[in-house]
């Protein structure tokens, strides 16, 4: 959809920016408290003292109920990173790049939610270009995300990101909109 490089306009107009997937990422690498607790119920998964995410993929891949395993030991150590970081920043505007947002319950306690959108054909284009990735994990991927019409009906704001040009232009004007400054 262009959520990252929408993420990065944001930071780039000096907005702090937190990112779940990056968290998810800190919280997989050595020394991440994601370590010990995945270790427990998935040894196969932990190589080199870090989770590995195509490990975990293959566990996945065999058998589904390891996604809510793993989502109930995840889930609460990503919030708390969340939190540390809310805890860090009293600016008027802060972005968190939430990928599963809908799907779990996150839009409930925002003051206000984005939708960063590119239409079907895009998406997947943009998705399939990615390393190792493919149509099946692109379909199940989507299989698990709120359909993109529903979330923009959802959303109290919606970008496109068909140019970088435009995509900016509609960051800077809901950072104005929103904090009412002019310069962020």
């Amino acid at each position: 959809m262009g959520k990252s490089t929408t993420a990065q306009m944001f930071r780039d107009e000096g907005i702090p920016v937190w990112d779940a997937d990056a968290a998810v990422h800190a919280l997989y690498a050595q020394g991440g408290a994601a370590v010990a607790p995945i270790a427990a119920i998935f040894p196969q998964a932990i190589i080199d003292g870090a989770v590995s995410r195509e490990a975990l993929r293959g566990l996945i891949a065999n058998d589904p109920t390891v996604i809510a395993q793993l989502e109930e030991l995840v889930h609460p150590l990503v919030a708390a990173h969340r939190r540390a970081f809310l805890d860090h920043h009293s600016e008027p505007l802060v972005v968190l790049d939430i990928p599963l947002l809908f799907e779990t319950g996150a839009d409930k306690w925002l003051s206000s939610v984005l939708v960063v959108t590119a239409p079907a054909k895009v998406q997947k284009e943009r998705v399939i270009a990615r390393p190792g990735m493919t149509e099946e994990q692109f379909n199940l991927i989507l299989s698990r995300q709120t359909p993109d019409a529903e979330k923009r009906k959802r959303a109290d704001h919606v970008i496109e990101t068909l140019t970088l040009d435009d995509t900016r232009q509609a960051v800077q004007e809901l950072i104005t909109k929103l904090t009412g400054q002019t310069d962020a």
